[in-house]
């Protein structure tokens, strides 16, 4: 996936949100939302997979991805707005998702600040913001 847009020299603190706003794609494969703690390292990788219908969380350390996490409710429509709300803290990132699901991942390495934030893949963003 090409990231569609990346925001970089961020310095998100732990509560702080992300809001995406957007329109699902209406042939979507899948798309990904990118926490970076470093040019290397991401915090949180959430990536839905419309051919599965499944939510694959992860994060990555130095290079190497790291257990996946599957979501078993899928709540997203080829097609379709969507908003994603994303915070974190030193024990955990939320995401909740426009119709009220909730996503919850460890924040595996404990990190307190979050520099580099990517969409990826079959969405397309309508606002981004930092809140």
């Amino acid at each position: 996936m090409d990231a569609q847009i990346v925001f970089r020299r961020l310095s998100i603190k732990p509560g702080e949100c992300i809001i995406v706003k957007g329109k699902v794609l209406p042939k979507a494969e899948s798309f990904s939302l990118n926490l970076y703690h470093n040019d290397s390292d991401i915090i949180f990788h959430f990536n839905p997979r419309f051919e599965i219908n499944t939510i694959v969380c992860n994060s990555r350390k130095n290079g190497q991805w790291e257990l996946e996490q599957r979501e078993s409710v899928f709540p997203f429509k080829q097609g379709e707005d969507t908003k994603i709300s994303l915070s974190f803290d030193s024990k955990e990132v939320t995401l909740k998702i426009k119709g009220g699901q909730e996503v919850k991942f460890p924040n595996r390495f404990g990190v307190d600040s979050a520099k580099i934030f990517s969409v990826e893949g079959d969405f397309a963003i309508t606002s981004v913001e930092f809140d």
